[in-house]
């Protein structure tokens, strides 16, 4: 019984309902098989230049001309070699010749011989400065300077010169000595 055919509603008839269902079943597997889509999802066609890419074709004809070429070269020389007594020239004897050595020997030469001039007439010339008059100028200047300031400087000149100025860097090991010239430039001061 459990093997038997179980519809899905009450019927009176189960082998015909089978018979009936199973042919409803089949009639629906064939409306869906030959079912056409409600949405065109096929896309464009793909136009021919793009199928055909005749620019990819002109380069590889290229490419294999170029290789034929090559091919063709090299069973060339096999062939020389092969004709030849079998000698193999492997001494590259060739002299290295620049076009242009001479002119550039020539251009270096003339500039040499220019520098050369160029520092012969540097070192023959004497120097047009004239420091010792530059110096008696200088002094004429600070005398007139002197003369019309109202505080003159050889004074304080001397006065500075008899300075001693200590550091603190410099170890302090004589603090008598400083202070004695302190002591002896404040008297000179005074006087």
């Amino acid at each position: 019984m459990h093997r038997s055919y179980q519809p899905f509603k009450p019927v009176t008839n189960r082998f015909l309902q089978q018979r009936w269902d199973q042919s409803d079943y089949e009639n629906h597997r064939s409306k869906v098989s030959s079912a056409l889509p409600a949405v065109d999802t096929r896309g464009i066609r793909t136009p021919a230049h793009i199928q055909l890419k005749l620019k990819k074709f002109q380069l590889q004809d290229e490419r294999l001309s170029v290789v034929d070429r090559d091919n063709r070269l090299l069973a060339s020389k096999l062939a020389d070699i092969v004709c030849s007594k079998g000698l193999v020239d492997h001494r590259n004897q060739y002299q290295l010749k620049s076009l242009n050595a001479n002119k550039r020997r020539q251009e270096l030469l003339l500039v040499s011989h220019q520098n050369q001039a160029i520092y012969q007439r540097i070192t023959s010339r004497q120097s047009e400065y004239r420091r010792r008059l530059w110096l008696d100028d200088w002094e004429r200047t600070e005398r007139r300077l002197d003369g019309i300031s109202r505080y003159p400087k050889a004074p304080a000149d001397k006065q500075r010169s008899h300075r001693k100025v200590e550091f603190a860097a410099v170890e302090r090991s004589e603090p008598s000595t400083s202070s004695s010239n302190s002591n002896t430039e404040s008297t000179d001061r005074e006087t």
